[in-house]
């Protein structure tokens, strides 16, 4: 079984990593919200047709609308306007890489939010370093402060900092709707808050969309393999092996990224970007450190996972 679970994760981190190039390789045909909205549109249907086939009970019920319209909104719409906003700037590999702020940001966010907890001086040291990654990854020019390149790291930096807001909003919901029913609306929300960004935006128009092959292509990959198969994975690991595990799928998804954007699209990767990315990971051991601990010790002991605490 242990097999199995190296498989999957291996192969969730390589479909996300790829989707970055795959985005990247679609912004050239579709602009970047309508496009994220397309997507979720399609992932959207895919997820309510196997709920459906499930028998899935499909309509939410009062307080199960929380986490969905906070979900949709946060998690897939704000966060996916940024991202494919911020990917028209800058390589596959820096914008997986910036998301890996993600598993420092939320565990930080939970614990400002709570009463019962305060970030140590060691967790403050993590988060620093983590923003520290992401500067030297922006490796911003004095004389060029607005470079294209600053506002691209900006941009997705915003996209990561959405998904852990969200993260934090949704992660005390109850657990009671069937999960692909859930992510199916949370998906749907998501589209409508896109489609709404598409049309706001005054230099986004319906009207520059190129249904080329390559944009059908990435939009169909988007839609169904990194979107309904790619969650499906995620949640499949979230089961089996816990949080803080799958959480360090932000830190293989970036080397698929940088390969597949590296042979698809010719994008080169800076050095920059690796010394970034070795310093958000230190950032997220120190933030992480004691719930880092219990895992490998209940992965030596053999032990199945049991619910974490934040550290």
């Amino acid at each position: 079984m242990r097999n199995l679970t190296a498989f999957v994760f291996l192969l969730a981190a390589a479909i996300w990593g790829t989707a970055f190039m795959v985005t990247k390789a679609g912004l050239a045909w579709i602009p970047p919200a309508l496009f994220a909205a397309l997507r979720f549109d399609l992932a959207a249907i895919v997820l309510f047709a196997l709920a459906t086939w499930r028998g899935d009970r499909i309509r939410p019920h009062g307080a199960e609308w929380r986490p969905i319209l906070t979900g949709g909104v946060l998690l897939i719409g704000i966060h996916h306007a940024f991202l494919f906003s911020g990917q028209v700037y800058v390589t596959s590999a820096v914008a997986a890489v910036l998301l890996g702020l993600i598993p420092v940001i939320t565990p930080t966010l939970t614990r400002l939010s709570s009463t019962r907890e305060r970030l140590t001086p060691i967790g403050v040291v993590g988060v620093a370093l983590g923003f520290v990654g992401v500067v030297t990854i922006a490796n911003p020019d004095p004389a060029n402060l607005v470079g294209a390149d600053l506002l691209g790291v900006a941009l997705v930096l915003g996209s990561a900092v959405t998904f852990a807001v969200g993260a934090v909003l949704t992660h005390d919901a109850a657990d009671t709707m069937p999960m692909l029913a859930e992510q199916a609306w949370m998906m749907f929300v998501g589209a409508v808050v896109l489609h709404v960004t598409s049309v706001a935006l005054p230099w986004e128009s319906a009207a520059d969309v190129v249904w080329s092959l390559e944009a059908v292509v990435s939009l169909g990959y988007l839609a169904v393999v990194a979107g309904a198969g790619g969650f499906g994975l995620y949640f499949w690991l979230l089961r089996r092996v816990g949080p803080v595990e799958v959480s360090l799928l932000e830190y293989v998804i970036p080397i698929f990224a940088a390969i597949s954007g590296w042979v698809a699209l010719e994008e080169r990767l800076a050095p920059t970007t690796v010394l970034g990315f070795a310093i958000i990971f230190v950032g997220f051991v120190l933030v992480k450190r004691t719930t880092i601990r219990n895992e490998l010790r209940r992965w030596r002991d053999g032990s199945t996972p049991q619910a974490q605490q934040a550290d």
